[in-house]
């Protein structure tokens, strides 16, 4: 119970009539995004399909990219279809720094920038060629350079913008066999700090979201692998792989007014595998 200044138990106060509920309002306009206008990178499908539909169900007008002009319009109709929201599709190279920014330009302004395009590469670092290696780092931290920029001019300009970089839990840690994917991820971590130290002032904030191990397409073959599936589990606090799906609240937040005094951060969405030796 409420105790006043000397220690006594002082009357509970009844809150003032429709208080709660200009609270719960308040509270839902924080995690609202009706009327902002989002770009993921990457989202024909898997995490970025994801991350897009999240985006549409919170209220955004979703733009998906890709290179790929005929998977995009397929995920393009799927995703208005499922959630009702408008969603564009914009077929640009996000390595290309030209297509960036003919791109952008075509699109307007951009309040939400996921970027989500990403490569993996499995090869012991003693086998890995240099054209191997500079092609991760493009997809994976280039082109988040060439759109962060291309869309942030724009946001600096109006004074307000969310960018979300997806990282990694390889952003922290390593193991064999991919050295390009892991030092990409935390040459994508530092740039995300880097747009923050940057862009903060002018009322943009960038922060990183790190999956832990997802179960998409891609990682298929890994999960159906009974010896790596044990290891992931064994691994993992939570005791499984990620869905795509869970990484969706933690995206909201991240593109909504409820974060904006959240900056430069990487949050891990791992299921705890990085908070245990």
């Amino acid at each position: 119970m409420p105790t006043d200044s000397i220690g006594q138990v002082g009357p509970i106060q009844a809150p003032p009539s429709g208080a709660a509920e200009r609270t719960n309002q308040e509270t839902q306009q924080l995690f609202d995004l009706t009327g902002r206008r989002a770009l993921v990178t990457g989202s024909s499908r898997g995490i970025g399909a994801a991350l897009a539909t999240g985006l549409a169900e919170a209220g955004a007008e979703v733009v998906l990219n890709g290179r790929d002009e005929a998977a995009l319009e397929r995920a393009r109709r799927a995703l208005a279809e499922r959630t009702g929201a408008t969603v564009r599709a914009a077929a640009f190279d996000v390595t290309d720094a030209a297509a960036v920014q003919q791109g952008v330009e075509r699109l307007g302004p951009v309040d939400i920038l996921v970027n989500n395009t990403g490569v993996q590469h499995r090869e012991p670092m003693l086998d890995v060629g240099v054209d191997t290696f500079r092609r991760v780092l493009d997809t994976n931290v280039t082109s988040a350079f060439l759109v962060g920029r291309a869309v942030a001019a724009g946001m600096i300009a109006r004074g307000h913008g969310k960018i979300i970089n997806v990282c990694s839990v390889q952003t922290w840690l390593a193991r064999p066999g991919i050295a390009a994917y892991t030092a990409s991820k935390g040459a994508l971590a530092m740039l995300t700090r880097a747009m923050c130290a940057e862009w903060a002032s002018h009322g943009v904030t960038a922060n990183g979201l790190a999956p832990g191990y997802v179960v998409t397409e891609l990682t298929q073959p890994l999960v159906d692998d009974p010896a790596f599936d044990a290891w992931i589990r064994g691994r993992t606090p939570a005791g499984r792989w990620a869905t795509p799906e869970d990484l969706v609240g933690t995206l909201i937040w991240l593109a909504a007014p409820a974060s904006d005094f959240v900056n430069g951060q990487v949050v891990a969405v791992d299921g705890g595998i990085t908070a245990v030796i």
